[in-house]
């Protein structure tokens, strides 16, 4: 709060904190909820042998159902993440789209699991009415096999093979992305995104810029069989409804 003429006075964001207190608004039924790694977690551990490490891999993210959450690049959702809303991006080179963080589970690293990526949180209000992130993407083909391969070779005594190591940023051939999310100022459900990219190189350069609205998979554990639904309503707009 503050106080003006020795009057004290709400700041926007406490008068938002309080109408979420009273429940007259619900401002944060939408938040940064989704996590960043849900792959090669104990969450999402159905194997025999409990080694979460190795029973969902990275590699096997693009192509399995997660069950207890979802991941994604600066991702929004609900409280329940059922919807979700996070943003993949692509160099033109890299083998696939780069729609999670990337990481070593913890028999890859060398000292436990470890994020190889350059990311930041840079701000996000309690009541998440305002969020932003910067994610550094190489311009050149992401060193995915040289991260893996030079972690292994070295041990526990010797530092870890950082992203930063790698020659991904040479010659500043990356771009900064930056992520911001706000909320109306009168409708918590009324999210706002904007995407800017700054080509730090010293050359143009293609990036592909790709957002993405999901639904965790709640349909095929034999619980409730209802699917949400998607659909094209014009040109560049798309409505979703989950029950």
């Amino acid at each position: 709060m503050v106080f003006i003429d020795n009057t004290e006075v709400l700041s926007e964001e406490e008068k938002r904190l309080q109408e979420d207190r009273e429940r007259t608004k619900y401002w944060k039924k939408w938040g940064s909820y989704v996590a960043e790694r849900q792959w090669a977690t104990v969450r999402e551990d159905y194997s025999a042998d409990g080694d979460a490490w190795s029973h969902f891999s990275h590699d096997m993210s693009r192509a399995r159902a997660y069950r207890w959450g979802e991941d994604g690049i600066a991702g929004v959702s609900d409280t329940h993440g059922l919807q979700n809303i996070a943003f993949a991006f692509w160099n033109g080179k890299d083998p696939f789209l780069k729609e999670r963080l990337f990481g070593l589970s913890n028999p890859q690293g060398v000292h436990g699991e470890s994020i190889k990526e350059c990311h930041f949180h840079l701000d996000n209000t309690p009541t998440h009415s305002y969020m932003k992130f910067l994610y550094k993407y190489p311009q050149e083909e992401f060193p995915y096999e040289e991260l893996i391969k030079e972690n292994a070779r070295r041990n526990k005594t010797e530092r870890e093979y950082n992203l930063i190591d790698t020659d991904a940023f040479k010659d500043d051939k990356y771009w900064d992305i930056f992520i911001e999310t706000a909320k109306e100022a009168d409708d918590p459900d009324e999210l706002l995104f904007r995407v800017t990219a700054y080509n730090r190189g010293p050359e143009p350069a293609k990036l592909h810029i790709i957002p993405h609205v999901w639904f965790r998979n709640t349909w095929a554990w034999g619980y409730d069989d209802t699917k949400p639904e998607s659909k094209q309503v014009s040109e560049f707009a798309c409505e979703t409804n989950h029950k």
